[in-house]
């Protein structure tokens, strides 16, 4: 029987690169102690507010067919939330979907197709390759360097940028490296879009989650305002990833454009969810920052166990619930100390390979276990570097 091209394109891109994810899983299933730190699944419940809001809608009937757009409720709140942000924002900016993901992936289908170039940082969130190449359009990938703190700069972007090129797709706060771009950056990467023509598509999703640095975003560039798209979601903020409730919100030209392509692919989001996101968005709840404070401090914790262990770097975020170890000195790539590290001391980290070529040399921690277990990771962490390390130097 015959397939689509689209298949062979996400041949390796789907749960392939979550495979030590998946296979600490089944280890743990099978009653093996490991210390679970790959996939970025907040350890905070959702606040109970939300959850009882979702069942007095359920109880109203809210149940029903939604439309395409997205329940006035929630667009109302996204309006007013975005507008707060830049003042021409109105209801024909927004589009709901069912989580980032969702929404990503229709934006992506709605500006670019088979030949384009997307450029997308390295490293960069897992998913970020199977939604260009799902669209038929190809990767262009752009450096972001250790030496900047990972912060994408305007001169990489420009060296990188080929003809083909129609959009960036940039991230921040950004997953894996929890670097957070400033309104300078941002307004220095804007000014080469602008001389590109280039849309920015901008991931947003850990924007509650920075810790001591401010949120800068292109969406609120006036000079940008006709090229940016933001999308985002609660997954994060609000400690609920599995509402699946996201949004993206840009140009009305864009939003009427795109809403066609939405309605085809799902028409609407769950009423009674989008109902609990209105609430989510409009009543001061205290999740994210809860959830801020507990990722600083775990971050800190393996900085300060982690900086001193020979062959193991870590590298400090400055927001999300992730960090970056530099394992390069142990003599192995991120990918082979990560299975080790879960085959030998049952600590399951996600190999740096899986988040693009520049992220090869690591591997990223999840922060969402209490301090005793990242303490306990670290601990194991420290024993196979020192291991891995001395059989490094005896060999030389």
């Amino acid at each position: 029987m015959r397939y689509s091209s689209i298949t062979d394109r996400l041949a390796d891109l789907g749960s392939e690169k979550w495979a030590l994810h998946i296979r600490a899983r089944q280890m743990q299933s099978e009653g093996a102690d490991v210390i679970q730190l790959t996939i970025g699944e907040p350890d905070m419940p959702a606040d109970p507010s939300l959850l009882a809001e979702a069942q007095r809608a359920m109880n109203a009937g809210r149940y029903r067919y939604s439309n395409g757009r997205g329940e006035p409720s929630v667009v109302s709140a996204l309006t007013a939330r975005y507008a707060r942000r830049r003042a021409d924002v109105t209801a024909e900016n927004v589009l709901c979907f069912p989580g980032t993901q969702t929404a990503l992936f229709t934006v992506m289908l709605g500006l670019v197709e088979a030949g384009d170039g997307v450029l997308v940082g390295d490293p960069h969130y897992a998913t970020y390759e199977g939604v260009v190449q799902s669209t038929g359009a190809h990767r262009v990938t752009v450096p972001l360097k250790p030496e900047h703190g990972f912060h994408m700069q305007a001169a990489d972007l420009e060296k990188a940028i080929t003809p083909k090129c129609r959009v960036l797709l940039l991230n921040t706060p950004h997953n894996p490296t929890g670097a957070v771009l400033t309104a300078r950056e941002i307004a220095e990467i804007g000014e080469v879009c602008r001389k590109h023509d280039l849309w920015i598509v901008c991931d947003e999703v850990y924007e509650e989650l920075i810790f001591d640095t401010t949120f800068a975003s292109p969406f609120d560039n006036p000079d940008l305002a006709e090229r940016t798209i933001v999308v985002s979601s609660i997954s994060k903020s609000h400690a609920a990833p599995g509402f699946r409730s996201g949004w993206a919100v840009g140009p009305v030209e864009f939003a009427s454009r795109l809403l066609p392509v939405s309605e085809t692919m799902l028409f609407g989001v769950q009423p009674f969810i989008a109902d609990m996101t209105a609430y989510a968005l409009t009543h001061e709840i205290g999740t994210s920052a809860a959830m801020r404070g507990s990722f600083k401090a775990r971050a800190d914790l393996i900085v300060e166990h982690l900086s001193n262990v020979p062959g193991v770097t870590p590298l400090p975020p400055e927001a999300g619930m992730f960090i970056l170890l530099d394992v390069a000195g142990t003599g192995l790539t991120g990918e082979a100390f990560a299975w080790a590290l879960l085959e030998q001391e049952r600590v399951a980290v996600m190999p740096g390979s899986s988040f693009g070529q520049h992220a090869a040399p690591y591997v990223r921690m999840s922060l969402t276990v209490p301090e005793e277990a990242i303490i306990e990771a670290c601990r194991r962490i420290a024993d196979l570097a020192i291991l891995l390390v001395s059989r490094r130097e005896r060999r030389a």
